[in-house]
């Protein structure tokens, strides 16, 4: 019998950037966890600069203190510099607008972040079994390099791999689930753009990565789910139950 823990967590305090793993983390109102997708860059047309749009924002690196109050930013070989969130937006916006060559706004919500999905911004959850499943396929690709690909934040251990295919319902219908002593519900698989076949530090993208995840992902599904597109990450939101 599976008996899920809550193996990490990452947080990706400015959508698009590197994430930082994180020993603890607070739940919003919204669902979301507070800090994650806390700030977005967007361009003078309010266009989201993301790796979806801009391939050159992964040769950006990005390293926060444990309370995201510091981030420090490198390209390359040149030197690191660092920035205190939110009181050197300005300076920030100066640094990425230089780099990217255009105007950029770095915009903040505190209420829920910026996810993909608005409408469910709470967590999305993965196992390490399905972490490890997937770099198996893709030697010499190792579980790291899977999980910086993927994104997720809450990584559970303990159980078989793609068993978080299990966390929603064809029906739409919440879920529930708990992961040590807190009760989540699974809501919806997350659907997967391209920025997984590209390697988060290069930018260079792995060929039929995507294809092939979907693929392989479908022929892993519980009977009655093979029907849905990649289901790999379904999001999550806090119980009603919780604290």
């Amino acid at each position: 019998m599976p008996d899920p823990y809550l193996a990490r967590i990452d947080l990706y305090p400015i959508k698009s950037l590197d994430g930082i793993l994180l020993q603890q983390a607070r739940l919003l109102p919204s669902g979301a966890l507070a800090g994650d997708r806390r700030f977005a860059l967007f361009d003078e047309q309010g266009r989201l600069i993301n790796g979806k749009r801009t391939a050159k924002i992964h040769a950006v690196r990005a390293r926060y203190s444990l309370d995201l109050s510091l981030v420090t930013l490198q390209i390359d070989h040149e030197p690191p510099l660092s920035f205190h969130l939110p009181q050197a937006q300005a300076a920030l916006e100066d640094w990425f607008s230089r780099y990217f060559e255009q105007p950029v706004k770095l915009q903040e919500n505190l209420e829920m972040g910026f996810p993909d999905d608005t409408s469910s911004p709470g967590p999305t959850v993965i196992s390490t079994a399905t972490l490890a499943a997937i770099a198996a396929w893709y030697p010499p690709l190792s579980v790291d390099d899977i999980r910086q690909r993927l994104r997720t934040n809450l990584e559970i251990g303990g159980v078989p791999a793609f068993w978080e295919d299990r966390l929603f319902s064809a029906s739409g219908a919440a879920v529930n689930f708990q992961a040590g002593a807190v009760l989540l519900q699974g809501i919806n698989p997350c659907q997967r753009c391209a920025v997984p076949t590209r390697n988060p530090q290069t930018g260079e993208t792995l060929a039929q990565f995507q294809k092939n995840l979907s693929a392989s992902d479908r022929s892993q599904c519980p009977s009655g789910q093979r029907d849905r597109a990649l289901t790999i990450l379904p999001g999550g939101r806090q119980h009603p139950d919780c604290p």
